[in-house]
């Protein structure tokens, strides 16, 4: 198999690329990525001569070489967007160049080339749910710029596999943790700045709910939708475990041995969804994908994991911290 991923700089598509070329003898990987803040190239350094893998510098709104990269690949699979909320309430306009523009452009390639399209979504597209959990037909309710280009894009998606039979599926992730994971992310940066013994400031009363995923889980579940999944449907993927943003800073402290007075509350942002869920019974049921690490297990893994590797953080972290909107 030809895959083509596009964004593979990033936290998950990273992710994913290692862990298709560490199972998969038989595979050629070609990652296209523009290089913007959450792409680093130390992601991938480790595999950056291996001949199964082909890096290409470039934005997925270049018609032109999206379309000879198309050509040559048997896949796609879309990890490349604009994905920080806060940076989407500041300026909305990268936003919909990469999460819709660059669908797009996409999606006119393989309506033209015939390829399979893999599209990573996320459940914020489902807005915040006072209670139960969204399934995969319940009503979008997008609250920030950010969660509403990405709606976008799958009603394109949807277009398109209804009008042209693209044969596209759409993944939606809950929140992903792990090795890799951008600095202005709530776990890594609450591990940075604990490191440092630095304020860590924490959006309103931190009671916020998200339900985690390792990141090796989800791209396992990446994996059995690109294979396994039926054109034109929509996976959830979640971990089935929902914590608030208060609970998983003091877990880090504990693991890190660093007192509590750390914690900083400020100002709540605009739009802040209070509580995000989503029901995964249709990829367990359908695909026999199930995820394998708990929280507790996964948060001690992604803890030693960043401390282990401080060489790959230390610069991006003082990049972060200059630029944050709070004082630390």
């Amino acid at each position: 198999m030809k895959a083509l991923i596009t964004g593979g700089l990033g936290f998950i598509g990273s992710n994913f690329i290692l862990q298709l070329l560490e199972k998969n003898q038989d595979i050629q990987i070609t990652n296209v990525d523009a290089e913007v803040y959450g792409s680093n190239y130390q992601n991938l350094v480790k595999i950056k001569n291996d001949i199964k893998y082909k890096y290409v510098k470039g934005n997925i709104n270049d018609i032109k070489l999206m379309e000879n990269l198309i050509k040559k690949n048997d896949v796609i699979i879309n990890f490349a967007a604009e994905s920080f909320v806060d940076r989407s309430i500041s300026n909305a306009i990268p936003f919909l160049e990469s999460n819709v523009n660059g669908v797009f452009t996409i999606l006119e390639l393989i309506k033209k080339n015939r390829k399979r399209f893999v599209h990573i979504s996320t459940d914020e597209v489902y807005g915040s749910l006072k209670k139960g959990s969204a399934i995969e037909e319940t009503r979008f309710n997008p609250s920030s710029p950010y969660s509403a280009t990405k709606a976008a894009a799958e009603l394109l998606i949807n277009s398109y596999v209804k009008t042209y039979d693209s044969d596209c599926l759409i993944t939606r992730c809950t929140n992903n943790y792990g090795p890799r994971q951008f600095a202005e992310k709530l776990i890594p940066k609450t591990i940075m700045l604990a490191y440092y013994e630095k304020e860590i400031p924490i959006y309103g009363t931190g009671k916020n709910i998200r339900d985690w995923l390792y990141v090796e889980d989800h791209c396992l579940a990446i994996e059995k939708i690109l294979h396994d999944g039926k054109k034109g449907e929509s996976y959830n993927i979640s971990g089935n475990n929902e914590i608030d943003n208060i609970t998983i800073v003091k877990e880090i402290l504990a693991l890190m041995n660093k007192s509590e007075d750390l914690i900083t509350f400020v100002e709540d942002r605009p739009g802040h969804d209070f509580r995000y869920s989503m029901e995964s019974k249709k990829i367990r049921n359908n695909l026999k994908w199930s995820h394998e690490v708990d929280f507790k297990e996964g948060i001690k893994k992604t803890v030693k994991w960043y401390l282990d590797n401080k060489e790959w953080w230390k610069d991006i972290s003082k990049e972060v911290f200059s630029s944050t909107p709070w004082k630390n």
